[in-house]
């Protein structure tokens, strides 16, 4: 067993919100460490919807301009019942230096994050390390960490797989899971996460288009499903389509590697988007273009019943998780990053 007494606070999880927080540690002096079961960031991701505080908190890091130099801003929000545009709502009356939303793929959030935490706090974070028991004991917490390494198994056809590796210990003032919908630090605290509504499936899309839209969310809504298109850049957008049951489907996680298998035949992809567009958004006039992937997901409803215990704390989707048509989840997060890290340090001083 091998142990790190240099790290006051231990992170785990290196998604968006577990990066923040680390980072935001760091800023406030507190020695962080960040550890992910995952051998790398994100390559593809669903939507990701950066609010404007969620903004204003990278730009404290100097990490927003790059996101939103690349990025598709949002200015508007449209509402319609079918085909008739209901209401619209202009972010850019809002009161803040950064009245928009801004669409940008998770991965680049994330490779921003971790860039900022390797030249600002150097800190560096611990790939394919994994939580395999958490305790506390005389008022600090005792982590044991798995490190993993990948092994070849069979002969002729040899297969790779994930061992355990190594095995470390270390002793932290403060623990933050951040490790996601299946989260081991919620379940190794034994906290609920209970379901506050029936969960929802959505099917989808992310495609070319022959024009260029308008900087607007579209959210369509009928007796029974909530449609959603996001505008993204080089004239392509992302449709949600909501399933009018829910079917067996997964919750979405990270996509770790950059290819991705779209169905046998994607004339019938095409084909399927183009029934739901005259369905349930006869309004929507561009044509489906190249498709660059499609998935059906489930998101649920779900909160935990506390957001922690002693010096042990849960943030983002390891605390929450609600659907997507807001992109409210992850920035609900990177709040709580915010009100983690001055708690934190605080306790701290």
């Amino acid at each position: 067993m091998l142990r790190d007494e240099q790290t006051e606070a231990l992170v785990v999880g290196a998604g968006p919100v577990g990066m923040l927080t680390a980072l935001l540690l760091a800023e406030a002096g507190i020695a962080v460490g960040v550890i992910d079961e995952e051998s790398r960031q994100a390559a593809r991701s669903y939507a990701c919807a950066l609010h404007p505080h969620s903004l204003e908190l990278l730009d404290r890091l100097g990490l927003a301009r790059e996101l939103i130099a690349d990025g598709q801003r949002i200015e508007t929000l449209a509402f319609y019942e079918g085909a008739e545009r209901r209401a619209e709502v202009h972010l850019s009356k809002l009161a803040t230096e950064f009245p928009f939303l801004l669409v940008t793929p998770q991965s680049a959030l994330e490779e921003a994050l971790e860039r900022g935490l390797r030249q600002h706090a150097h800190v560096e974070v611990r790939w394919n390390h994994r939580l395999s028991s958490v305790r506390e004991e005389n008022g600090a917490v005792v982590a044991t960490i798995d490190k993993l390494v990948e092994t070849a198994r069979g002969y002729i056809v040899p297969t790779w797989d994930w061992v355990v590796g190594k095995t470390l210990q270390t002793r932290v003032d403060f623990l933050i899971g951040a490790d996601g919908h299946n989260s081991y630090v919620r379940r190794a605290l034994g906290i609920e996460y209970e379901g506050v509504s029936a969960p929802e499936a959505f099917e989808v899309y992310e495609f070319e288009t022959d024009i260029a839209l308008s900087p607007s969310v579209a959210v369509v809504l009928d007796k029974t499903s909530t449609n959603v298109m996001w505008p993204l850049t080089g004239q392509r957008c992302r449709w949600s389509f909501q399933l009018p049951s829910v079917q067996d489907t997964e919750f979405p996680t990270k996509e770790r590697s950059g290819f991705v298998i779209l169905p046998s035949s994607p004339d019938q992809t095409r084909q399927r988007v183009q029934t739901l567009l005259r369905e349930r958004a006869p309004w929507f006039k561009s044509s489906v273009g190249d498709l660059g992937w499609s998935s059906q997901v489930e998101f649920e409803h779900r909160l935990a019943k506390q957001f922690g215990r002693g010096h042990v704390w849960l943030a983002g989707d390891s605390a929450h998780q609600t659907g997507p048509v807001g992109m409210q989840s992850m920035n609900v997060g990177l709040r709580e990053a915010e009100q983690l890290a001055n708690e934190v340090g605080r306790a701290h001083v």
